[in-house]
């Protein structure tokens, strides 16, 4: 195998594992919201649509262990616990908004071939949006 290539029919790939968590929606959406200023835990799991609360309980830890989102206990009573974005979070955000930017850009061309796909293959694939 040439040096620099990917390969991916090994276990555990580390680009692979680190792609899929990264790039899961909810953890996309976490990341955006952060953004802005530091947030408890109800004011994230009030701005990021759709997510339940053990979904968040489950993607603010990930998030931390891979040092994209910090989270600071405070000692108050009772605590107080809030969530930033480290510096590798914010470097995320740029690739994000890009990839964002692209797949509004090309809103119209993939509505159009979904439409068209779907009419040829008789509708048996569904994007569950409808």
């Amino acid at each position: 195998m040439k040096q620099g290539t990917i390969q991916e029919t090994r276990p555990c790939n580390p680009l692979t594992e680190t792609l899929s968590r990264i790039g899961d929606k909810w953890a996309i959406q976490v990341v955006m919201e952060l953004e802005a200023p530091p947030k408890r835990f109800s004011e994230l799991w009030r701005s990021v649509g759709g997510i339940s609360q053990k979904m968040l309980t489950l993607t603010l830890p990930a998030l931390e262990r891979d040092s994209l989102v910090t989270r600071t206990v405070y000692p108050t009573k009772p605590a107080s616990v809030e969530y930033a974005l480290t510096d590798l979070g914010k470097e995320m955000v740029v690739p994000i908004r890009a990839l964002g930017g692209w797949v509004i850009e090309n809103l119209p061309k993939i509505a159009s071939a979904r439409q068209r796909f779907d009419t040829e293959a008789g509708s048996a694939v569904s994007d569950g949006c409808r």
